[in-house]
């Protein structure tokens, strides 16, 4: 069974959600609505808009829309009713009892308490006899007790059943350990097998405060060196970050990246308690923007080699798009950070402490990346090596910032500042253009229909399209005429059968007495909520008239009565005469 409408009536007045949005987005009053940074893309310009006068929200720029529970949903990445939980615990709101199928809710929640006594299992493993190997690792690699038992490290024996063993016992089905990816059925089915052995563990919490997934370290040559828990109900590993739930809490406005679990373990241990690390892949922009809600800038702190450099490239791109500030900390002698703060030598904590106050930003970075490059003795690299620096600095939005590096490079290279200025105001022209023109293609596809995914059939019919969803607009906002409207344009009458679905469910809605986005975000997916929002928040109301109305709807019926190549073939001459003529009245 369903929730039932009156609780989710009731659990959205009491959710405003301006004040929900306002506790992960910055928002600003413009008119009679709010807007602010979307937390679900990068952006430098506000496109994301709140509606208070229908509890909605809409982004412009990357379409993400809904009401109060799809903005929960999304952000917080939960599931409809776990959603529902989130925000009626909120206001203070009891659950109905026994209305609602919460299947997926239930499974997630089963997730993570297997998670947990997991996490309780390779914790007391670690410090049992055969988890000795594993313990001294962990004091091989310098750290403590208390650190151990703060991040819950923990060991997976060698057996490869010890863990699902434990669990069984403890009340855990087959199914859930697999689910929640514990463990693996064997190659014939019949069994389950830990997916985790002889590996140290390392626990992945959320916000929360919930195990979510682990991480694990093999203690010998095998490969993987490191195995990590797949994307389940309860984890997503592109949207998550280790120790996120320790870096929050310091109120500096600052994260540390680091590449791995051990360089933010030791980094913490020393007392850099804003380190961070993604989850065995590179840095994603879901992360960037995770990072966004919690710090304004991120400093870099990956490994010296190879691998850590061009992983360090292509962070910069990702976090300078979600509008983070950025440094980079170069580790000296090659080091990873974990070594670095580990040697009692010249290094340490104090050393590393001086490194991090004394790191240069990410277009210092990147230029001396690219120097490194070009014999800068020779006339002809040396220009190359002005182009491609000063594509790097028409990327900078400050004119103070171009205008600084404008000097240095001039400086560096020995060519009249008026010189390089020159070339940089050409580069800026050139990308301008691009973007003008990315711009223009964007817009026209958007008003020709070929961008939507979810109305394929806007493209060859986009007339007929654009009456429909100014006809859905208007009734939502306009409930009264919904009858009137539903007597003179039945659903069979709409072109496009997304429009035609959406209407009828509009039309049933409002006939029973429920304003329709009550119950949208659980009857229809997130993509098909955020297309409903963009029609109705696109819709200027103050204008729209019962002759408006009357317009969307003959338009509708003309263009669905237009005959199609096929039609024609199948018709006799008097069928098409008569079509023509019905046409002709019309018209009149």
């Amino acid at each position: 069974m369903a929730l039932p409408d009156g609780f989710l009536q009731e659990l959205k007045s009491r959710c405003d959600i301006t004040d929900i949005v306002s506790g992960y987005v910055n928002l600003k009053r413009r008119g009679r609505n709010m807007v602010g940074l979307c937390p679900f893309h990068s952006e430098k310009t506000a496109s994301f808009n709140i509606y208070p006068e229908n509890g909605s929200f809409y982004c412009f720029g990357c379409g993400a829309g809904g009401d109060v529970i799809t903005f929960v949903m999304k952000i917080e990445n939960l599931d409809y009713i776990e959603a529902v939980k989130f925000l009626a615990q909120r206001a203070g709101l009891d659950m109905p009892e026994n209305s609602y199928d919460d299947g997926m809710s239930k499974m997630r929640t089963r997730i993570l308490e297997a998670n947990r006594e997991a996490a309780r299992f390779f914790y007391k493993q670690l410090y049992s006899p055969e988890g000795n190997h594993g313990l001294e690792y962990f004091h091989r690699r310098a750290l403590t007790d208390n650190t151990i038992t703060r991040f819950g490290l923990g060991y997976a024996p060698r057996s490869r059943f010890a863990l699902c063993d434990h669990l069984r016992k403890i009340g855990f089905t087959d199914n859930e350990i697999v689910t929640a990816n514990l463990a693996f059925r064997s190659s014939d089915g019949r069994r389950i097998v830990d997916r985790f052995a002889d590996r140290v563990m390392f626990p992945i919490i959320d916000l929360r405060g919930n195990v979510i997934a682990f991480g694990g370290r093999i203690l010998t040559d095998q490969k993987p060196k490191y195995l990590n828990t797949s994307d389940t109900l309860a984890f997503k590993k592109s949207s998550n970050l280790f120790s996120l739930n320790n870096a929050k809490n310091t109120g500096s406005r600052q994260l540390i990246l680091c590449e791995g679990y051990m360089d933010v373990i030791a980094l913490n241990q020393a007392g850099f308690k804003d380190a961070v690390a993604t989850l065995g892949t590179a840095l994603t922009s879901e992360q960037a923007l995770l990072m966004k809600r919690y710090a304004d800038e991120v400093i870099i702190c990956y490994d010296a080699d190879e691998a850590g450099q061009k992983a360090t490239t292509r962070a910069i791109s990702i976090l300078r798009s979600a509008g983070l500030g950025i440094r980079i900390i170069t580790v000296p002698d090659g080091k990873d950070p974990d070594e670095f703060i580990r040697n009692k030598g010249d290094k340490g904590p104090a050393a590393f402490k001086n490194i991090l106050d004394n790191s240069g930003n990410d277009v210092e970075y990147r230029l001396y990346k690219l120097k490194s490059q070009f014999d800068l003795s020779r006339p002809d690299t040396k220009a190359q090596y002005m182009t491609e620096a000063l594509k790097v600095i028409s990327t900078l939005d400050s004119s103070v910032e171009q205008d600084i590096y404008v000097s240095k490079l001039s400086a560096e290279i020995g060519i009249e500042k008026s010189a390089v200025q020159h070339d940089l105001k050409k580069l800026q022209k050139r990308r301008h253009g691009d973007n003008e023109r990315r711009e223009f293609s964007k817009i026209s596809a958007e008003l020709t229909g070929r961008n939507d995914k979810l109305n394929t059939e806007k493209a060859k019919n986009i007339r007929a399209a654009k009456a429909e969803e100014l006809l859905i607009a208007y009734i939502v906002h306009n409930n009264d005429m919904a009858k009137v409207a539903a007597e003179a344009l039945p659903p069979d009458k709409f072109v496009t059968k997304f429009n035609a679905d959406l209407y009828e469910y509009i039309i049933e809605r409002i006939s029973e007495g429920t304003d329709p986005g009550t119950t949208l975000s659980r009857d229809f997916t997130a993509d098909e909520v955020s297309k409903f929002y963009s029609i109705i928040n696109s819709f200027n109301s103050q204008v729209a008239t019962r002759e408006a109305m009357n317009d969307y709807i003959n338009t509708i019926i003309t263009e669905s009565e237009k005959l199609t190549k096929s039609d024609i073939s199948q018709m006799d001459s008097a069928d098409i005469q008569a079509r023509l003529e019905r046409m002709k009245k019309q018209k009149k």
